[in-house]
């Protein structure tokens, strides 16, 4: 009897944790906003809206071939900016987002795979606009985020990113300490920055 009712609870636990994801994920407060639709733009190059984090669409590819990853998840905008604005394309075309920070890499020195400068957080150097900032994975998105940063001020960043969640905005702050003459982002999860050579 008792086997019956730990089991009986861990399905009613199951469904209810199911049905809370769900009914978040689904109710977003965008209502008038589909799959797809432009949500923002940096130097021409749009942000598009992708609702559920999870949502994962077509492969991406440029005229060229070149993978710039799943429609409309945050690594297609990063990379899709970096082929269109910088005309970069990665030498390792693939990963979540999480894997373009590679952990054995010094700080400022390049990462191969992006053909990219990696930066440490904390660094020597000062994040730049037009960096690529990796976060890393947590309970609700083991594949980590990846945005630009669109402007850097004296205490803060600000990032622009696809793919946030139908919670976030495409634009968000965070704080930039420089004690010790290092130069911290100031969000745990923050791995590094990626910069143009």
């Amino acid at each position: 009897m008792k086997k019956l009712y730990i089991i009986l609870i861990s399905v009613a636990l199951i469904a209810s944790s199911y049905y809370i994801y769900h009914s978040i994920e689904t109710n977003s407060p965008h209502p008038t906003l589909h799959i797809g639709d432009k949500v923002d733009s940096l130097n021409g190059v749009y942000v598009y809206y992708n609702g559920r984090v999870s949502h994962t669409g077509e492969r991406n590819t440029s005229k060229d071939g070149y993978n710039l990853g799943l429609k409309y998840q945050c690594v297609e905008f990063v990379k899709r900016y970096y082929y269109e604005y910088y005309h970069h394309k990665m030498p390792d075309s693939y990963g979540n987002a999480k894997d373009f920070y590679d952990s054995k890499i010094k700080d400022g020195e390049l990462n191969i795979a992006r053909n990219l400068l990696q930066f440490s957080n904390p660094s020597k150097l000062k994040p730049k606009v037009g960096d690529l900032i990796i976060l890393d994975g947590h309970l609700g998105n083991k594949y980590g985020h990846v945005a630009i940063i669109s402007a850097v001020n004296k205490n803060s960043i600000s990032i622009i990113q696809q793919n946030p969640g139908v919670f976030d905005k495409p634009r968000v702050d965070m704080g930039l300490d420089s004690t010790y003459h290092k130069f911290k982002i100031a969000n745990g999860r923050v791995l590094g920055w990626l910069r143009m050579r």
